[in-house]
């Protein structure tokens, strides 16, 4: 999570509303068509056979077509494996300091 958070950060300059999701992506400062997404991503990552359409259609009220909702699945259940590869592998953690400096890279080369 250091890593993609640090991009997220890097890529939206603001690092304290990445920090705000993390700990409540239901935050009323968290704007509302992100809460949905948020939402439904979370129910990817803890529950993704419980997935229904209500929840797809939530997203989707909220104003995410249906490319944003796919990307938004997608993405999440690639982090979970590449997360699942890292814990089972034992790859070491980073300091803050080098997850930024990752971040910055990452965010400029791989990621755009």
């Amino acid at each position: 999570m250091g890593s993609h958070a640090a991009v997220a950060a890097e890529l939206l300059e603001d690092r304290g509303i990445v920090d705000l999701v993390l700990e409540d992506h239901l935050s009323p400062e968290v704007p509302e068509d992100w809460r949905a997404l948020f939402t439904l991503v979370m129910k990817v990552n803890g529950a993704a056979a419980k997935v229904s359409e209500a929840d797809i259609d939530a997203a989707r009220s909220a104003g995410w077509n249906e490319e944003a909702i796919y990307d938004a699945i997608t993405t999440c259940a690639l982090f979970n494996f590449f997360n699942a590869w890292v814990d089972g592998a034992g790859v070491p953690g980073l300091t803050a300091e080098a997850y930024r400096e990752s971040a910055r890279r990452m965010a400029w080369g791989s990621y755009a």
